[in-house]
């Protein structure tokens, strides 16, 4: 078993979704924790160390809105940014989907799934926020990258950066 795919929570009320996840994962995950009722993602995020989350985008009875699944990726998403979030959707609204990505989610999937699309979007999830380059890598790879633009010209690639001479050496020398 892979170590990054410890722990899945999965938040949906519906307990045959819930069953299914569990039998379907079972062999990918090491821990499923799965909740039926979305108002215990916050305590269980500070409870326990969770790898992706599956987050169902309705809860209510009749509601197909996919507003609750939006507020509750907001909340997850200011307080743990690093877990990502796969949304789930009985209703193949590609626009809502989209909404969810644009507000932080990893990915989607719609029901009925196909198992191995399953897998293969918690895993890619998973392995997406791993890869994560910190803020000092991103800057040094940029400012690598404009040095050989200039030919290791020194001042002409200080000025492309916006940055004095001296300041690129300093950061040549992290």
């Amino acid at each position: 078993m892979n170590s990054n795919y410890h722990t899945l929570l999965v938040v949906d009320d519906n307990p045959a979704i819930l069953t299914a996840v569990k039998i379907c994962l079972a062999g990918v995950f090491e821990h499923i924790i799965i909740l039926s009722n979305p108002e215990s993602i916050l305590v269980t995020l500070q409870q326990e160390h969770v790898d992706v989350i599956m987050l169902d985008m309705n809860f209510k009875l009749g509601v197909n809105s996919g507003q609750e699944g939006m507020i509750w990726l907001q909340a997850i998403h200011r307080r743990h940014a690093n877990i990502p979030v796969v949304l789930v959707t009985a209703y193949a609204d590609v626009k809502l989907a989209v909404r969810g990505l644009k507000n932080g989610a990893s990915d989607f999937i719609t029901k009925p799934w196909d198992n191995d699309e399953l897998i293969r979007v918690l895993k890619d999830a998973i392995d997406k926020s791993n890869n994560v380059v910190s803020l000092d890598q991103l800057e040094k790879q940029h400012v690598k990258k404009v040095v050989d633009t200039c030919h290791g010209n020194m001042s002409k690639a200080a000025d492309l950066l916006g940055i004095t001479r001296q300041t690129l050496y300093n950061k040549f020398k992290k």
